[in-house]
């Protein structure tokens, strides 16, 4: 059974930075694709970035230049460090995990991010 737990949602200030964490277990983590996804009230899940098993990067736009995907094998764990946020960045922050060759796809509960202006 492959778990996803994200965890490092927060309020904080426009301006202000956090980091999110996302750890696997019940998998080989190294194999997966990882992404981090995010869905605001009222709206639909968009990608944020991801980041391949052979850590190759992807960005949405909007985050381009001040969000950095990053994974640690030893540990089963991606980051996304949220730098320079806006109020646009409020949402719950959802974990993905993907394993296109056997079409497995797992996800996380999420983490609320909250930006206050």
């Amino acid at each position: 059974q492959v778990q996803l737990v994200e965890s490092g949602g927060d309020l904080v200030h426009a301006g202000g930075s956090l980091r999110l964490s996302c750890r696997a277990s019940g998998t080989d983590f190294t194999i997966y694709d990882m992404g981090w996804y995010r869905q605001a009230p009222g709206k639909e899940r968009e990608l944020v970035a991801t980041i391949t098993s052979g850590g190759s990067t992807k960005y949405q736009d909007s985050v381009k230049g001040r969000f950095t995907i990053s994974r640690e094998n030893d540990e089963n764990t991606v980051h996304l460090q949220m730098n320079r946020l806006t109020v646009g960045d409020t949402a719950v922050y959802l974990c993905k995990a993907q394993l296109y060759t056997f079409g497995f796809t797992y996800w996380g509960q999420g983490t609320q991010v909250t930006v206050s202006s």
